[in-house]
Parts: C-alpha cells; structure tokens; sequence
C-alpha cells in the first residue's frame, strides 16, 4: 500500500508538470486552471521544488554533472535570460 504523504506528493509534482505541459503546448486556460487546484501557496511552491529536484536529477543522471554545477549552470542561464529576454 502507498503511504498517503507520498501518494500526495507525487500527485502535486505531476500537476506541476500538468501546469508545464500545458503552458508549453499553449494551453493557458489549462494551466491557471491547474494552477487553482493547488490548496496553499506552500503546496504550490512544494510541488514545483519536487519537481525541480527530479528533473534536475534526471540531468545529473544523463550528464554526470554534480548538483552542484547544474545548479552553477542554470544560474547562469536565467541571468541571461534576465538580461537578454527572449523577442
């Protein structure tokens, strides 16, 4: 049997990638409706922190880079961003 804290984190994360997939596929309704399912702010910012964490482990898996210097890397990239924001 799943423990319940897991089975909900697991489906907050997966909401939180709903909320990605459908801003990237255009669906912005879609999104801020996933969005408004979240309880609390708290469990929102849960969510996309779990979220970061696992796919920044999938790219540490696929690259062999340490947390470290992905962490170092994406930094940098959304100062970029910042700084050069897309047209």
């Amino acid at each position: 049997m799943t423990d319940a804290p897991q089975a909900r984190s697991a489906e907050i994360v997966q909401r939180a990638a709903g909320v990605i997939a459908a801003t990237h596929r255009g669906d912005l309704a879609g999104a801020e409706a996933l969005l408004g399912t979240f309880t609390s702010e708290t469990e929102k910012a849960s969510a996309f922190y779990l979220l970061a964490e696992l796919a920044l482990g999938l790219v540490r898996t696929q690259t062999g880079q340490s947390m470290e210097e992905l962490v170092r890397e994406l930094n940098l990239l959304v100062e970029r961003a910042l700084t050069n924001p897309p047209t």
